[in-house]
């Protein structure tokens, strides 16, 4: 049976970001008697989304912060489902402020935790990222954190309903932060900068990004990481595909960046399963037992990885230039 969330109440923490925004919209659209609580820490933010929305009846806005443990249990009483998008996610930003990132990236995700099981929630999913695989910044060891507490939520879970999962994706195509918006702005300037022209990453729309959770609130048996297959690009392709004949120049990769990302590897892979459309790592000690959702899902080979210079899927020129119109 499909996900019907009519007639539940779903908290989005993060609410008023890139996803948030997708998220909200899609749920606006699909279910007429669902109720949204956006829960974030910018008033400003959550004023020019209740006006983006015509301020639709079904949207609540709760003004908090997820390092903030009580008032986080306030906002998820009488919650149905916590879709977990709040986060520090600049990589200089975590490098430079650590403490900063490590409250609300960690400690924010504790909190999370702690308010489903008090307060009765079915389901949790929580974003991750590809940098939260064989970390090298703050941000991506904050991330691999987040996954550990959600996963190892599900324990803590034990007398209650609660079922905590995450969802692990590449880089949002046009998200704030990324690398779109910054080649939109040089662009102008006639010459686009680029860290290293061997760079790959993987790529995802917001519409992909809200099926997966979508996937992940409907399957998940609790402690799963869901990972999608989707297609790698080459950022020299990127910038091609933005702006053709415009020169570009190397300047270095950053602190903190890798030349390819990963979003699943070869040590995780003993225990992930091919589920059709996504990977799904499960976790090493299943509380539900060895039969569930995931017995008839193919496990992965031996030595199997799933990095952005090694996948099957890339994107074209052609194809980058059709995503970002």
């Amino acid at each position: 049976m499909a996900l019907d969330l009519n007639g539940q109440t779903v908290l989005v923490t993060g609410g008023t970001g890139s996803f948030g925004t997708a998220f909200t919209a899609r749920m606006l659209k699909e279910f007429p008697d669902i109720v949204l609580r956006i829960f974030s820490r910018d008033e400003l933010k959550q004023s020019e989304m209740a006006t983006k929305f015509d301020h639709d009846h079904r949207l609540r806005f709760f003004v908090g912060d997820v390092r903030s443990r009580e008032r986080l249990s306030r906002a998820t009483k009488g919650v149905d489902y916590i879709v977990h998008a709040a986060a520090m996610k600049q990589v200089p930003a975590c490098e430079y402020n650590p403490f900063e990132a490590i409250q609300t990236n960690v400690l924010g995700s504790q909190h999370i935790v702690d308010a489903a099981i008090d307060n009765g929630v079915k389901t949790v999913v929580a974003l991750s990222t590809d940098k939260a695989v064989n970390p090298v910044n703050l941000y991506g060891a904050t991330k691999l954190c987040e996954e550990k507490l959600i996963v190892q939520g599900n324990a803590y879970a034990a007398g209650s309903d609660a079922k905590l999962c995450c969802v692990r994706y590449g880089n949002v195509v046009g998200s704030r932060g990324s690398v779109v918006p910054v080649f939109r702005e040089q662009i102008a300037s006639g010459q686009l900068t680029i860290t290293d022209a061997r760079m790959t990453r993987f790529w995802i729309t917001l519409d992909e990004a809200v099926d997966l959770v979508l996937y992940a609130l409907e399957h998940t048996e609790g402690g799963e990481v869901f990972v999608p297959k989707i297609p790698s690009m080459k950022v020299v392709d990127l910038a091609d595909a933005m702006a053709q004949g415009i020169p570009t120049v190397e300047v270095g990769i950053r602190p903190g960046e890798k030349l390819h990302e990963a979003l699943l590897t070869e040590d995780e892979a003993r225990h992930s399963v091919d589920a059709g459309d996504v990977y799904v790592v499960l976790p090493e000690h299943p509380w539900w037992g060895m039969g569930g959702a995931w017995e008839d899902a193919t496990p992965l080979p031996d030595g199997f990885a799933y990095t952005s210079d090694n996948n099957d899927d890339w994107l074209t020129a052609d194809q980058l230039t059709a995503l970002l119109a």
